[in-house]
């Protein structure tokens, strides 16, 4: 599984969060998103796919 984001796209809402937070954070001056795990592991994939799935933007992509 590789994880990217698009911070074009990001709106900052904090989602992926709340729903990874082992995989995405969040920058402190603007709250857009931060990648910790571009190839997290095999117990966090479920939670990404979530994240990504609760993006209110589309900005987290995955491909397996």
């Amino acid at each position: 599984m590789r994880i990217t984001v698009d911070l074009d796209k990001c709106i900052a809402a904090g989602s992926c969060v709340a729903a990874a937070s082992a995989v995405f954070d969040q920058r402190d001056d603007d709250g857009m998103v931060v990648l910790l795990q571009e190839d997290p592991a095999e117990s966090d994939w479920e939670s990404a796919r979530l994240a990504a799935g609760v993006c209110p933007s589309a900005a987290i992509t995955i491909d397996d």
